[in-house]
């Protein structure tokens, strides 16, 4: 997967994708992140890529020329399976919209700023509008990382045991169970026998039952979507 994010502030993005996970993935050559600065596209020598609203109002808003010009020099140099614009009244982020996403190849990703950006922007390139959130952020860079690190850390290859990420909290509709490391007692702490007892179906069993009562505890609206 290559994933081309547009910012007017990239570099609040460039530590994140070195380390850990999302590093190794790039190292692998199982994904690319490229960060484009849309000033390079501004429309004159000030860096200039945002006007006041038509209609007055507070706030500035991001101007189509300097993305259609960002947008235009992607796509003359490969064909793109989603241009994905990141906005608090998109739909909303889950595990089934990354799982789809993850299956595509080329995708850019466009962070709004501001009082976001030109309507018609949305309307002639945007395929996908997504939000991570019902809260508003100073910019879509936060919610773009947030994207990324979904989609890369499930293509094949990323994780070290590929089976970690099916296991997950959302995959199956519910919240992962919980899970225990060495010691085995600590300060009086007992981990669960069962978890102790090598029979691996009744421990999948054990951990099933406890997914389900921590997801009818902690998010019932799971289980009736």
């Amino acid at each position: 997967m290559r994933i081309d994010i547009i910012s007017c502030q990239p570099d609040l993005l460039t530590s994140f994708f070195t380390h850990s996970i999302l590093k190794r993935a790039q190292e692998k050559g199982i994904a690319e992140v490229h960060l484009h600065d849309l000033r390079k596209f501004a429309i004159n020598k000030h860096g200039q890529i945002d006007d006041y609203a038509f209609g007055g109002g507070a706030g500035m808003v991001m101007m189509i020329e300097p993305i259609d010009k960002c947008l235009s020099g992607l796509k003359a140099e490969r064909n793109y399976d989603a241009v994905i614009y990141m906005t608090p009244d998109g739909e909303q982020l889950k595990q089934p919209l990354v799982n789809r996403l993850s299956l595509l190849e080329n995708v850019i990703i466009l962070c709004g700023h501001y009082k976001g950006v030109d309507e018609r922007v949305r309307e002639k390139f945007i395929t996908h509008e997504i939000s991570i959130g019902d809260y508003v952020l100073s910019g879509g860079e936060l919610g773009a990382a947030v994207l990324a690190d979904a989609l890369i850390r499930i293509i094949p290859g990323v994780l070290n045991d590929e089976s970690s990420a099916l296991t997950d909290s959302f995959q199956d509709g519910l919240l992962a169970p919980p899970v225990y490391t060495r010691p085995a007692e600590y300060e009086g702490m007992q981990v669960p026998d069962i978890l102790l007892s090598g029979n691996q179906p009744k421990i999948e069993e054990w951990r099933f039952e406890q997914a389900l009562a921590r997801t009818k505890a902690r998010r019932p609206d799971l289980l009736t979507d």
